[in-house]
This record gives C-alpha cells, structure tokens and sequence, in this order.
C-alpha cells in the first residue's frame, strides 16, 4: 500500500535560507521512506498565502495550491521552529486558512476532504514551548478532521535556556528526539493504513441533525 506523507515547513526563512526545521524534516523523511512513504516539503513562506480563514482568499492567494497539495496527502505532518514560546506565526496561519476546509463536507455523508487523513507535528528550537506548540496544532487538525494517533510528535529544544538550533547542535544525534520521531512516523504510517482500509463510518450529516433535534 503506497502511502505519501506531506511536510508543511513554517520557517520565517524564505528559501535558500538554512532552516533548522528543514534539516529536522530532512531526518524524518528519511524514516519514512524507510517505512515505502514518499515525502514531498515545502515552506510555506515560499508562497503568497493571504490571512484568512477560507479555502481562497481570492486573487493572488497560493494556499489552495497547498491545499491541492494535503488532499491529495495520506499524511500532514506541521513542523515549526518556536518563536516568543509557542508555535511561529506562519503555523498559526496555515492552521486559520485549514478552517476553510470545514466548509468542504461531502454530499455522501457530510465528512471533511481531511477524514481519513493522518496528522503530525514536529517543533524544533533553542527555548521553551515545544509542548505548547504542539497541543495547539494537534487540536486545530483534530477539529479540523485528521486523525491523530498516538505520540504523532516530535521536538529539538536542547538544554533549558537560549542555546544552539538544531543543526549547530548536531540534533540528528539526539537520542529522545530521534525516538520520538521513530514513534511518530510508525504510529502515523499504521493508522494511515488502517484508514485507508476501513475509512470512518461517521455519518456527519446526519449527527448533525439528530444533534438539532436533541437541543
């Protein structure tokens, strides 16, 4: 079963800038194409993504040419550097534009393009807030209709205190990073699977209105 996992990076590095959070992404790739995923990244800071929180903000906007991009995905995994002690202002941001996606639902049963869908996160950085990070972005896309399995995260912060980034501290050796990172990808790729032969059942539509006659 081919599975395709999509890494979003939010770096406030445009490209060819070194990104930390690029070289992370980099080591998790490798493991799961080590597990026959093919990975594609991108930073979104690359492209025009307007504020908002719809599937288009009109002309100009480049984020539903990224939406294309996680739909057509088994897998999203978010990765952020930590900025002020929380996730950047480029995962907020895509994280707003993903409400969008709530206004997709299909005719058959009023689920999400996101159902079935498995998400992750990763945070990289030299402070506090990894775990801040990460709680907010995993809520967003568990509202927002992926699935989220169990320990589908990941984090570089170092030693307590403003330090050395990812790849000046050579990271890719650090052993609970790398296995938590171990742990993400193979708990992702086996509900991925598990998804992609027995898909939710919910039927959304009709929740909703057995919730409207309830209240």
């Amino acid at each position: 079963m081919k599975l395709k996992a999509l890494f979003l990076n939010c770096t406030l590095k445009k490209s060819p800038e070194t990104s930390n959070t690029d070289a992370f992404i980099d080591n998790a790739a490798k493991v799961f194409k080590e597990l026959d995923v093919e990975t594609e990244k991108l930073r979104v800071v690359d492209y025009d993504v307007k504020f908002g929180n719809s599937s288009d903000e009109g002309e100009g906007d480049e984020w539903p040419e990224i939406l294309k991009k996680i739909k057509a995905a088994d897998m999203l995994i978010i990765a952020t550097p930590i900025w002020r002690g929380d996730r950047s202002a480029v995962a907020k941001l895509i994280n707003e534009r993903m409400d969008g996606i709530m206004e997709e639902a299909n005719d058959e049963n009023g689920q999400f393009p996101t159902y079935n869908k498995v998400a992750g996160v990763m945070v990289d950085g030299n402070e506090d807030g990894a775990k801040k990070a990460i709680s907010s972005i995993a809520f967003d896309l568990s509202e927002q209709g992926f699935t989220i399995p169990v320990n589908a995260f990941c984090y570089y912060v170092g030693e307590a205190g403003p330090g050395p980034s990812y790849i000046e501290a050579n990271a890719d050796k650090h052993e609970f990073t790398n296995n938590m990172m171990l742990l993400m990808a193979h708990n992702m790729v086996h509900l991925a699977k598990t998804l992609k032969e027995k898909p939710y059942p919910t039927q959304v539509s009709k929740l909703e209105e057995k919730a409207e006659s309830m209240s």
